[in-house]
């Protein structure tokens, strides 16, 4: 409870508007709990609840009970812009994560996987960069091979991911090569993995290049954003009943490279949004998100030991 009281003072204070008192943390109330932006309650915990492990919520509105970290340097990979401390996830994703690197490396020619954010310890909404993310289920991994050392801590913030294509209808092939292909694939091919969102050209290489059983395309969705790397999301694991599914991805052609990917393709999801009415005030942003908006069980991931 006195890690907690300290925590929650710091918060409030924080959350407070100027020239406000400062809230007794002492026997704090939901609704003193819920002044406090999710954001910021889950972006404070350094460490994870330690409980059973489950993902608890929607990728998007949640948080991650018992949550593991991966190793910041493995035999066949290196995590990452350590300063977010967001190499933690449930343990099912973080034991694929090492199986994907392991595999791509023996089997696709990939020299190591350079992992991104996967989500922090305790889960929940972040403080900036991800909506998603947020029950341990979803990693970023960059489209940059491992480099054959070691990185330092100021070579995993300041290195810049390789960019693989030229805009958002061209790949780059000075960068992109087959083993990218190779390495999206075995990615693909895991039966846990749900989806796995690129830039849109990624998935037009992927659909020219895929020969065979092409039934792996289906879960390489096309999505904004994903120009320097992809998002690999798997499914609610076992033991986790409050964790809820997404739709499995069902393309009418069984790759999604037909209409779905013309859709992308084209200038309908690029287009900017609509200028507002003159002298129309624009509308209130919403409230920010609070305990009270997360699963029941997210009070007690925030709020333990």
């Amino acid at each position: 409870m006195i890690r907690l009281a300290a925590l929650l003072s710091a918060l409030l204070v924080l959350a407070a508007p100027v020239g406000a008192q400062e809230t007794n943390t002492v026997g704090l109330s939901d609704a003193a709990l819920n002044r406090i932006p999710a954001k910021k309650l889950f972006g404070a915990e350094k460490t994870p609840a330690n409980m059973r492990s489950r993902a608890i919520g929607t990728y998007a509105r949640g948080c991650l009970a018992g949550g593991v970290s991966l190793p910041i340097n493995g035999p066949d990979w290196q995590v990452m812009r350590l300063s977010r401390n967001r190499n933690w996830g449930h343990p099912d994703l973080i034991a694929l994560l090492e199986r994907l690197a392991s595999d791509a490396k023996k089997f696709d020619g990939w020299p190591g996987l350079l992992v991104g954010d996967i989500a922090q310890p305790r889960g929940g909404p972040m403080l900036d960069g991800h909506a998603s993310h947020q029950i341990g289920l979803d990693a970023d991994i960059w489209l940059t091979p491992m480099p054959d050392h070691t990185l330092s801590r100021e070579e995993r913030e300041q290195m810049k991911a390789k960019v693989v294509v030229k805009d958002r209808k061209t790949m780059d092939y000075s960068v992109w090569t087959e083993a990218h292909a190779r390495l999206i694939k075995r990615a693909a091919s895991y039966p846990q993995v749900e989806r796995i969102f690129v830039h849109p050209p990624i998935k037009a290489e992927l659909c020219k290049w895929a020969t065979g059983d092409r039934s792996w395309l289906a879960k390489v969705r096309p999505l904004y954003g994903h120009n320097y790397h992809f998002h690999i999301r798997i499914k609610c694991p076992s033991g986790s009943p409050g964790c809820k599914p997404q739709w499995a991805p069902h393309p009418d052609d069984g790759t999604g490279c037909g209409k779905e990917l013309a859709y992308w393709m084209s200038e309908k999801p690029w287009a900017p949004p609509k200028k507002a009415e003159p002298n129309k005030k624009p509308p209130k942003p919403p409230p920010p998100l609070t305990l009270s908006g997360l699963p029941a069980d997210c009070r007690d991931v925030v709020t333990a030991e």
